[in-house]
């Protein structure tokens, strides 16, 4: 067992929790494990790491219950450019947190003030176009596992019931943290201390996740869709600490 103060192993247990309920019912509230698991880490750029192992094991729990509901065709116009945004953020990895986190905070709010005028003002016209959104998402992914918002809001302004919208995230999800291994692998991301508190925490993920099901059948649409929306204004204004 490695050695943790117990607040920090409540913490991490909270965030493995919070990702398991963003991923099968309320899309952004994961976030919030992004800046609280720098606080179980003491090191912010390690903290990537840490948690990339609990995201892909509720990412298993998410395709496994959303597996029909997925809309393939709203990925592939993605795929090339998310794909850019992961092979950019692998080459800044190497810069200060510092700088990466709020970069990562200013697209997400830069976006949201988008997707709300759109919302609002041109109706018609919500639909976002791919390449913004893939390239952002592939390069927050990378530097923060912080594409949550970025993938969010693209996905709402595709209009998709809620099943379809947490399916093809779950989906989107699944593969891009896959591919972020090798590239956390490469940078010394990984180790036997950090794998070993992944396993421990694995519990709170499937009660996050069995958690986030009841949720996703008790919310109108319009109070999903307002809660995504407020989920990711604040995890932006995180990644600025």
């Amino acid at each position: 067992m490695i050695e943790l103060a117990p607040w920090r192993w409540a913490l991490g247990a909270f965030c493995a929790f919070s990702i398991g309920v963003a991923k099968t019912g309320m899309p952004g509230f994961g976030i919030l494990a992004v800046p609280l698991m720098v606080l179980v880490v003491g090191d912010a750029r390690l903290s990537a790491g840490w948690l990339l192992p609990v995201l892909c094991f509720a990412d298993v729990f998410a395709i496994l219950y959303w597996r029909r509901h997925a809309s393939a065709g709203r990925l592939f116009s993605l795929a090339p450019w998310v794909l850019l945004g992961v092979a950019g953020g692998a080459l800044t990895l190497s810069l200060s947190e510092r700088y990466l986190r709020p970069m990562v905070g200013g697209i997400i709010l830069l976006m949201l003030l988008t997707f709300l005028r759109r919302r609002y003002q041109k109706a018609d016209e919500i639909a976002a176009h791919p390449v913004p959104y893939g390239v952002s998402a592939g390069f927050a992914t990378t530097v923060a596992n912080a594409a949550g918002p970025v993938m969010n809001l693209y996905l709402l302004s595709q209009r998709l019931p809620k099943e379809e919208f947490l399916a093809t995230g779950a989906w989107f999800f699944f593969f891009i943290n896959l591919t972020k291994v090798p590239v956390y692998w490469y940078h010394g991301l990984f180790s036997a201390r950090s794998l070993v508190f992944d396993a421990c925490v694995a519990p709170a993920v499937l009660a996050g996740a069995i958690t986030g099901r009841w949720l996703v059948r008790h919310l109108p649409p319009a109070v999903f869709e307002w809660m995504v929306i407020s989920l990711t204004g604040l995890s932006a204004i995180l990644l600025f600490r």
